[in-house]
C-alpha cells in the first residue's frame, strides 16, 4: 500500500498558517476534496431542502468561496446572489458560477440585493467571533423570503477533524447553543405580543451528516490535517503547534486496520424555516 512514513509526511517545524491564495492551501484543499465523500452526500441533502421549498426565485450563498456548492444549488434557481469577500475565492467562484452576482464584502457589510427562498451560510461562522454569531444569524434571516429557508453549516464540535482541530488550538464551534438562543429570542417576542399571534415566525431543526475523508498515504493524511486545523485561532497562536506532533496524532488516532487513514468531518446543519405570510 502507498503509505509514506518519516520526515515526509512529518515535516519539520511548526504547523503551517495557510493563506487561501497560497498554493500550500490550494494544494492541501483539493487533496481533501480528491478524498472526502462531502460534496455528494451534502449536495443530496441540500437536493432535498431545495426540494421542500415553496419557491425557488432567488439564491444567496453567503461564504461561497470557490462556488462548486453554489454552482450546484443555483441550477435551480432563477437568480443566484454569492458573498464571498477573498478576492482568490472570488476569482474562481466567477468561474463555477457566470451568471451570478457576486458581492465582495464579508457578511456584516453585505447588502443583497432582494430575500431569498434558499440562504446558505456554510463554514463561515468560524470567521467570525463567538459573542457576533447571534446578531450575525439574526442579520442573515432577514434576508429569507417569507416561505424560504436558511441553512447554517459547521464542523460538529465531536467530530474527530474538531476533537483533532481543539487538541492544536484550543478552538471549538457547536452550532447548538446558537440554535437554543435563536429560538429562545423567537419564544420571548412572541410572548411580548398579542396571545393570539398566528404560529411562530421561525422554525428550527438541527442535523448532522456524517462525512469522512480517506487517504493510503500518511503525507496526504497529514497535509489534510493540517488544512483541518488551520481554524482562525490559529494565526493568532505562538508557539505554533509541531508539525511532527501532528503527524503523530494522524498515526495515533485515524490509521484504519487496513492500513490507510480517515479522517471523520462530521458536519451540523442548522435549518431554520421562515413561515409563508
Amino acid at each position: 500500500m502507498g503509505t509514506e512514513t518519516g520526515t515526509r509526511a512529518a515535516g519539520a517545524g511548526p504547523v503551517r498558517v495557510l493563506d487561501v491564495a497560497g498554493p500550500d492551501y490550494r494544494r492541501a484543499f483539493e487533496l481533501f476534496l480528491a478524498g472526502t465523500d462531502e460534496k455528494p452526500l451534502t449536495h443530496a441533502r441540500l437536493g432535498e431542502v431545495v426540494a421542500g421549498l415553496d419557491h425557488r426565485r432567488m439564491l444567496l450563498d453567503v461564504g461561497a468561496g470557490e462556488g462548486r456548492t453554489t454552482a450546484y444549488l443555483a441550477q435551480y434557481f432563477e437568480r443566484t446572489v454569492a458573498v464571498e469577500p477573498s478576492a482568490a475565492m472570488r476569482e474562481k467562484l466567477r468561474l463555477a458560477c457566470p451568471d451570478a452576482l457576486v458581492l465582495p464584502e464579508p457578511v456584516g457589510a453585505a447588502e443583497p440585493p432582494g430575500p431569498a427562498d434558499l440562504v446558505h451560510l456554510s463554514h463561515v461562522l468560524y470567521y467570525v467571533p463567538p459573542r457576533d454569531w447571534l446578531p450575525t444569524v439574526r442579520r442573515v434571516l432577514d434576508w429569507v423570503a417569507p416561505g424560504g429557508t436558511l441553512l447554517v453549516v459547521l464542523q460538529n464540535p465531536e467530530s474527530p477533524c474538531m476533537r483533532m482541530a481543539a487538541h492544536f488550538t484550543g478552538a471549538r464551534y457547536d452550532l447548538r447553543p446558537l440554535a437554543e438562543q435563536l429560538a429562545a429570542q423567537d419564544r420571548a417576542r412572541e410572548t411580548a405580543q398579542d396571545a393570539e399571534r398566528p404560529a411562530a415566525e421561525y422554525a428550527y431543526a438541527l442535523e448532522a451528516l456524517d462525512l469522512h475523508y480517506r487517504t493510503d498515504r500518511l503525507d496526504e493524511a497529514v497535509d489534510v490535517a493540517e488544512f483541518m486545523v488551520n481554524v482562525a485561532d490559529l494565526a493568532v497562536m505562538d508557539p505554533l503547534p509541531d508539525r511532527a506532533d501532528l503527524a503523530a496524532y494522524v498515526r495515533r488516532h485515524f490509521t484504519r486496520p487496513d492500513g490507510g487513514y480517515a479522517i471523520g468531518h462530521t458536519q451540523d446543519m442548522l435549518t431554520v424555516r421562515r413561515a409563508p405570510r
